[in-house]
């Protein structure tokens, strides 16, 4: 993976509105499979070449909640980071995402509540520039004043 900043903790007292976040990962193959045993969802328009060619798509695709998880990843990683605790999560999927496409996942800050320590996060991914996915998230991040 490759992302703007290494991972830990931002804690809340040091979180910025217009402050960003991302990672990008080449969605393999392997990634899919993993997730299909993971989540028992082996839908065959993941997995089943033959199948998913005769779909709308005319092609393997990843599942949407693969993609879904980098913005887990960044969100857990990176922005806030270590010990936030995740409180909701909207997302729209615009498009698919295939096996080998690079996702970029990004985190934009568009809200703080500094006495609740909510922060609210505006979540994009995109495959060569297209965005395949767009959402927010409300998390709880982690603060000073109990570490």
């Amino acid at each position: 993976m490759l992302d703007n900043m290494p991972r830990g903790t931002i804690c809340i007292e040091d979180i910025e509105m217009g402050m960003v976040r991302h990672l990008a990962k080449v969605v393999t193959d392997r990634d899919i499979e993993l997730f299909a045993e993971v989540s028992t969802d082996r839908n065959p328009v993941h997995l089943d070449d033959a199948y998913a060619q005769d779909t709308i798509f005319e092609g393997r695709i990843a599942h949407g909640m693969l993609t879904a998880g980098l913005i887990s990843a960044v969100i857990g990683e990176q922005l806030p980071g270590h010990g936030t605790v995740y409180m909701g999560q909207t997302l729209k999927f615009l498009g698919p995402v295939r096996p080998g496409d690079m996702v970029h996942a990004e985190v934009e800050v568009i809200g703080i509540d500094h006495a609740k320590r909510r922060v609210q996060l505006d979540c994009r991914c995109m495959v060569d520039g297209k965005k395949v996915l767009k959402g927010e998230a409300t998390v709880l991040a982690p603060s000073r004043k109990f570490d």
